[in-house]
């Protein structure tokens, strides 16, 4: 089956809010509830994405979660070129097909926990996913996020041993837009996208001492919905995940 006859999203798992300007509870003795990564690989070209990406905004709204959506960039040559998609993006999904061992990339393709992966346009997949995941990893390092004073991003990690060093990614989202297709796969169509992913970066390595880290406000708006995954480096298993989410006014 080529890469684009089978089309799957990538999702990014929710996690515990954290209330903005005020710490966060402490961390709880053992997180072995998670909350778990959902990051959805996705396309506005991709005529079997919106499914997914409707999956996607339901996992956005439950706590247990951190769902990210991912936009890549090579569906945008066939008619309607992404305004969310980027190099970037595309690689991270490049690099999971090689961690996952698949033999191509497609959309839609949805990876919980950096440990499975399925198109996800079924909530029944979906709980499979989850419930592989939750099997493989019963131990969490989840991180604590506060929004400081200042604006800045506080994250901090409880000592935890470690197998192999992790990276401690930050994930910068939009929390939604609606977009009108005017060409391509999607003509006439207006697709909804949730947690739609601006940037992300490496903050640091990590392993498993007591640490944190401040991220300053420039890097993200006062109304971007922000992520952190605790990840086995080189885009392994995710160990733990958070997200901090702006207040809606209203």
């Amino acid at each position: 089956m080529s890469a684009l006859g089978r089309r799957s999203v990538l999702i990014a798992g929710a996690a515990l809010l954290a209330a903005p300007d005020t710490m966060a509870e402490g961390p709880q003795a053992e997180r072995k509830a998670g909350p778990w990564a959902v990051e959805l690989f996705t396309s506005q070209g991709c005529s079997s994405c919106p499914p997914a990406d409707a999956q996607l905004g339901k996992l956005a709204l439950r706590p247990d979660i951190v769902a990210l959506s991912f936009h890549v960039d090579y569906w945008d040559y066939i008619g309607w070129k992404d305004r969310f998609a980027t190099r970037e993006t595309t690689e991270r999904q490049r690099i999971y097909a090689h961690t996952l061992n698949q033999r191509y990339v497609y959309t839609p393709e949805m990876v919980v926990d950096g440990r499975v992966n399925q198109p996800g346009t079924s909530s029944g997949q979906i709980e499979g996913m989850l419930s592989e995941a939750r099997r493989l990893s019963t131990v969490r390092a989840t991180p604590t996020l506060n929004r400081m004073a200042d604006g800045s991003l506080r994250i901090w990690l409880a000592a935890q041993k470690l197998d192999h060093p992790a990276d401690v990614m930050l994930f910068v989202y939009d929390r939604r837009h609606s977009t009108p297709i005017a060409r391509g796969e999607n003509e006439g169509r207006r697709i909804d996208n949730f947690n739609v992913v601006r940037r992300f970066e490496r903050v640091s390595a990590w392993t498993g001492a007591e640490a944190s880290w401040s991220v300053s406000a420039d890097r993200f708006g006062p109304d971007q919905g922000l992520a952190v995954l605790v990840q086995q480096a080189g885009q392994g298993a995710v160990h733990g995940a958070n997200k901090l989410e702006p207040v809606v006014a209203g």
